[in-house]
């Protein structure tokens, strides 16, 4: 049935490549204007329940409801055009064009009816781009092109914006520079994000509430204080 005040509302999602049940009995719930970090280690099923909400690649039972929507049997392009924007782990920047083109093909999300942002927007949130909007793909930085790979999912004026391990392999410098351009979208846009992430004090800087995923099952539901109040869901599900 979905939870009335709820912007995204999953539940008992079970999604599974070939015969393997990777997301087990997923319920959650992201209301407006929230930002929500799903911790979890390596193979814990982040990207995979990231992938199911868009219906992107896994094989997916259960309810998912967004804005409203019932999204069963929906495809991805139309949930993206209804506001549910995946910024992937791999980034996925075109090599051959530039970062402008790059930023600009956000366009093809925007639900009808919908304005995109411009591109003065873009580098206005993300002043480091404007002076790289003419460099090709293949001449970025690999923090670079994770800050293309956001603006482009921002352009499309999502509704809530998933980010897949945003700070991956990047050095602490372009780690804090992220969260700060976090920050300044949920503090000009009240933009709602859902942040799958390892890295706890990028998670932290940028989030109000957990989710914990361990073996493809939502073990921990809770604000940073109650994550924080217990400290075995750290030992038990976060310590490598």
């Amino acid at each position: 049935m979905g939870t009335p005040d709820a912007l995204l509302s999953v539940g008992n999602l079970d999604a599974f490549y070939g015969g393997s049940h990777i997301i087990q009995d997923a319920n959650l719930v992201v209301r407006p204007g929230e930002s929500v970090a799903l911790l979890g280690r390596n193979g814990a099923g982040k990207s995979t329940l990231m992938k199911s909400l868009l219906a992107a690649g896994p094989r997916v039972t259960g309810d998912v409801r967004f804005a409203g929507a019932n999204l069963t049997g929906v495809p991805t392009e139309k949930r993206s055009r209804l506001g549910l924007m995946l910024v992937p782990e791999d980034r996925r920047i075109y090599p051959n064009i530039t970062v402008a083109e790059n930023i600009e093909l956000g366009r093809f999300a925007v639900a009808q009816g919908k304005a995109s942002l411009s591109l003065t927007d873009i580098w206005s949130l993300f002043p480091l781009l404007e002076p790289l909007k003419e460099r090709a793909g293949f001449q970025l930085s690999g923090g670079q092109q994770q800050l293309v790979a956001v603006a482009r999912g921002v352009f499309g004026a999502p509704k809530l914006l998933l980010l897949d391990e945003p700070v991956e392999g990047l050095a602490p410098v372009v780690v804090e520079e992220m969260a700060a351009h976090i920050q300044k979208l949920r503090q000009r846009d009240g933009l709602t994000l859902l942040i799958a992430e390892q890295n706890l004090s990028f998670a932290r800087s940028c989030t109000d509430k957990v989710f914990l995923i361990d073996s493809g099952r939502i073990v921990f539901d809770g604000s940073w204080a109650e994550f924080d109040a217990d400290p075995s869901l750290k030992e038990r599900y976060l310590a490598v």
